[in-house]
C-alpha cells in the first residue's frame, strides 16, 4: 500500500526541506573560507532556497484559505480538503465530495484534469 498524506502537509514539508537545504549550502560555504568569491556564492545559492521557502510557505498558506474543510468521519477532527480526492490530515483517512468517487480506491490521480 502506498504511502499517501494531504496535499497541504506534503506542500509544507517541502517547504521546511528548502529551509534546511539552504542552511546545509549555507554551512558549506563555510569550507571555502579562503575563497570570498565562492563563500559568497554559497551563501547566497543558500538564500535562495530559504527565500524559496518563504515563497512555498506564502503560496501554501493562500491556498490553505480557499480549502474545503470538512469533518473527517474516520477521527472526527476538522480538515482541510484540496482538490476532489485528499487524506485526513490527522488519521489519514481517505476523503472526496464527489459522489462518483465514493467507494473506490483511493488514487491521487483523481485530482488531475485529465481524470474527470
Amino acid at each position: 500500500m502506498a504511502k499517501y498524506s494531504s496535499k497541504i502537509n506534503k506542500i509544507r514539508t517541502f517547504a521546511l526541506a528548502l529551509i534546511f537545504i539552504g542552511f546545509i549550502v549555507m554551512y558549506g560555504g563555510i569550507y571555502f573560507r579562503t575563497s570570498p568569491l565562492i563563500m559568497t556564492i554559497f551563501m547566497l545559492f543558500g538564500l535562495l532556497f530559504i527565500i524559496a521557502s518563504t515563497i512555498v510557505y506564502f503560496w501554501i498558506g493562500m491556498l490553505s484559505t480557499k480549502t474545503i474543510q470538512v469533518k473527517c468521519p474516520g477521527c472526527g477532527k476538522p480538515t482541510k480538503m484540496l482538490g476532489r480526492v485528499d487524506m485526513c490530515m490527522y488519521c489519514r483517512e481517505p476523503l472526496t465530495l464527489d459522489q462518483n468517487l465514493e467507494g473506490k480506491e483511493f488514487d491521487e490521480t483523481y485530482n488531475r484534469k485529465s481524470s474527470k
